[in-house]
């Protein structure tokens, strides 16, 4: 049963960064995407920071000081050479995870280089897991080195898969080829981001992934898609035909309180 949204954005202005790749039209008050919890009966989640802010996840952590910590949780974007103060800084905050958003041709750190290594220590040490946006193609030549550092990896967007059969799916066959699979971690979220049917993919990730290593989340405010859906429609869309049961996920990844 799903009962934690851990894919939100939150912004109350449409402020960018220089060399933003997107503006957006509106703000997504927090107000709002608590009251899409409320109103469907979900317990809290993860506000994720979005690619239009950079690494100023000033808006996130503003989000967050408002929110109960045991139930909600951040995952924030910041550079290869962060310091270990502001790890610390974010972790008081709420971050639990930090993001890669490497899509749409971005270029894809070298995890061979030792400032790379150097940054994901940082992570291990800290106690925050790596959340990568990749086009799945692209993924699948990473993803065993990425699940090797002993981080949890979670893995966003169903791994954006690029081929309609699963079987022949090359980010899938990688998983499906992985010795160990117990960090890698899945993010239902987004289905509407792909072009076709990706009932086979679930139906594939949950039968080679260990239990309970699926989450979903509604990517509000389908930035990009804002008209073609909306917040009912994605959760009653995945209450039907996902079966997830998120309770040992979220205290994995954010330690957020199920009970």
């Amino acid at each position: 049963m799903i009962q934690f949204d851990c894919h939100a954005h939150v912004y109350e202005t449409t402020r960018t960064v220089p060399g933003a790749r997107y503006a957006p039209k509106a703000p997504a008050p927090l107000s709002s995407w608590l009251k899409n919890l409320d109103n469907h009966g979900l317990k809290g989640g993860v506000i994720v920071q979005v690619s239009f802010l950079g690494t100023d996840n000033s808006e996130l952590c503003a989000a967050l000081a408002k929110l109960d910590t045991s139930r909600f949780a951040g995952v924030a974007v910041v550079p290869l050479d962060v310091g270990d103060p502001e790890l610390e800084h974010l972790k008081a905050c709420g971050v639990r995870g930090v993001r890669w958003n490497l899509v749409r041709g971005a270029v894809i750190p070298d995890l061979k280089t030792a400032q790379v290594q150097a940054f994901l220590g940082k992570l291990q040490n800290h106690d925050l897991h790596l959340e990568v946006h990749l086009e799945g193609d692209r993924l699948a030549t990473h993803v065993a080195r990425l699940t090797d550092h002993g981080l949890k990896i979670v893995v966003d967007h169903f791994g954006l898969p690029t081929d309609a059969n699963p079987k022949s799916d090359p980010f899938i066959s990688a998983v499906a080829d992985l010795e160990d699979k117990q960090n890698l971690y899945i993010k239902l979220s987004a289905r509407y981001r792909n072009q076709f049917d990706l009932a086979p993919h679930v139906a594939r990730l949950t039968e080679i992934l260990p239990p309970n290593q699926t989450i979903w989340g509604s990517d509000w405010p389908h930035t990009q898609h804002e008209t073609l859906v909306d917040y009912g429609t994605v959760h009653n869309e995945a209450a039907r035909n996902l079966c997830v049961c998120d309770t040992e996920a979220v205290g994995v990844l954010y330690g957020i309180a199920t009970g």
